[in-house]
């Protein structure tokens, strides 16, 4: 069973192996957020929001996403378990929520791997064009070909294979590559504040409030990334208090590297010629540094980007997927673990074969899966800092290493996790019809279709289920009643 512990009493032993420090749990929250949107959104940002537009936003953006992220942090200092915020609703709220809230995060870590395995060789072919050959079909109006396809296959089976091996070899790749990215925005900044021209970033508002929402509404999508950190408590070497204090600041630092980007690329070029160019912040390095080759580097960091979050969301959607079968919400096949590596190898072997389909659908459907999956990850935002507030006044002697507002008082963290909730909420309400961040109506379709699906699994949940440190525990006794799950064993 998952166990769910009052405060942070450790998890069985035997479940996962604990052999990540700081730096790699920072590295896997950071490496999550920071993708590929930093090369191909950055143009769109400057020329509808202006300079100092998109950096308000994602200073506004940021502080939302910062809120969140002490939510999280009290929390997973509490519950350092395995599947993150599964344990923390389920404790504090209704199976049928917890389900709810885990249910909407997955939906947004597969859509991410998803969309990575087509961004992997879209990326290489701007590097190498000769890969768009042998054309297969076309999807939504973009021809897929096979050699391009191939490339998002053959990446999507290593990186399964390599978490398959373990968390240890997963994290290592994670930091290397993580490293690499940091070298080349550092070298980025070092070449914008030698060649840039400041009178490129002006005009510095454009679009009004209009054009800073517009640049706010894709906040979730970049930031998502920081919450896998709690899905591999059980995995981390160092306090829950540090683990509580590393998601914070893999917030912290990612907004900072989104901005850097920003200011360097603004000054590289004229805003008048963004829209010339397919990736502006590759564009805006070779400008800067007059030749071709470090716009090639760029897209090497993006491409390593890519690598780091398509990774990081395998580790956290496996953990995440694993504790929900482990509670019964999900089929029991997923909740095995390997018997060697101690991974949870079903939950990645599903995860690896969505990531090898997902190219053959073409990169407009998967756009149109990330779109969906956006909204379905602020809906588990919300429950979080909603379980925040719940725990706060019905367990309030619950140990709380890392206290969000001190240990002595109880106001300050009421009033984050009131703000991040109200912000979150907020939020959601972008995402409907009308609104500046109003889908097409094909992401809604998959949005519901998810929703649905979720449905099923949502009705076969037991009712009466009390919350608190025995909810896991009843729920598996009253499912292994029903013939659902094994019975547990008490610990």
């Amino acid at each position: 069973m998952s166990h769910i512990s009052s405060g942070h009493t450790p998890p069985q032993e035997g479940r996962f192996k604990r052999s990540l420090g700081w730096l790699e749990i920072l590295f896997i929250g950071f490496g999550a957020m920071i993708g590929f949107g930093w090369v191909t959104l950055t143009s769109g940002w400057l020329i509808g929001a202006g300079t100092m537009g998109t950096v308000v936003a994602f200073v506004i953006g940021a502080a939302i996403m910062a809120l969140v992220g002490l939510v999280y942090a009290e929390l997973v200092s509490a519950m350092p378990l395995a599947g993150g915020e599964h344990n923390y609703l389920l404790r504090g709220l209704d199976p049928r929520l917890a389900f709810i809230g885990s249910w909407g995060i997955v939906g947004g870590y597969i859509a991410v791997v998803a969309f990575e395995a087509v961004a992997i060789p879209r990326t290489i072919a701007y590097i190498i064009p000769q890969v768009n050959s042998i054309p297969l079909w076309t999807v939504a109006g973009f021809e897929v070909n096979l050699v391009w396809a191939l490339i998002g296959v053959v990446t999507g089976i290593l990186l399964t294979a390599l978490n398959i091996k373990g968390i240890k070899q997963a994290s290592f790749f994670q930091t290397s590559v993580v490293i690499f990215v940091v070298t080349m925005a550092v070298a980025l900044i070092v070449m914008a504040f030698i060649n840039g021209e400041p009178q490129h970033a002006e005009p510095l508002f454009t679009g009004g409030t209009a054009g800073i929402i517009a640049v706010l509404v894709v906040v979730p999508f970049l930031f998502v990334g920081f919450d896998v950190i709690p899905q591999s408590a059980e995995e981390v070497k160092v306090s829950p208090r540090k683990i509580g204090i590393l998601v914070v600041f893999s917030v912290c630092i990612a907004a900072a590297f989104y901005i850097a980007i920003v200011l360097t690329t603004s000054v590289a070029l004229p805003a008048s010629e963004m829209g010339d160019f397919d990736l502006a912040t590759a564009d805006a390095m070779g400008a800067l540094a007059g030749n071709e080759f470090w716009s090639n580097v760029v897209v090497a960091g993006g491409l390593a980007g890519l690598l780091t979050s398509w990774n990081a969301f395998i580790i956290g959607a496996s953990r995440l997927i694993w504790a929900m079968a482990n509670s019964g919400m999900l089929p029991r096949w997923f909740a095995k673990l390997h018997p060697k590596h101690r991974t949870p190898i079903n939950a990645l072997l599903f995860i690896g074969g969505i990531s090898v389909v997902a190219p053959f659908f073409g990169e407009v459907m998967m756009v149109w899966l990330v779109d969906s999956g956006s909204p379905s990850i602020v809906i588990t935002y919300i429950l979080v800092s909603v379980v925040f507030l719940v725990l706060r006044r019905r367990e309030p002697d619950m140990p709380r290493p890392m206290r969000v507002g001190g240990q002595a008082g109880n106001i300050g963290g009421t009033v984050v996790g009131v703000l991040a909730l109200v912000t979150t909420a907020a939020m959601f309400l972008l995402y409907l019809p009308g609104m500046p961040a109003g889908l097409t109506f094909q992401p809604y379709i998959m949005f519901g279709a998810w929703w649905l699906l979720g449905l099923i699994f949502v009705l076969r949940i037991p009712g009466g289920i009390k919350p608190g440190p025995q909810a896991e525990h009843d729920l598996l006794t009253k499912l292994a009643s029903q013939k659902r799950a094994p019975k547990p064993v008490k610990d």
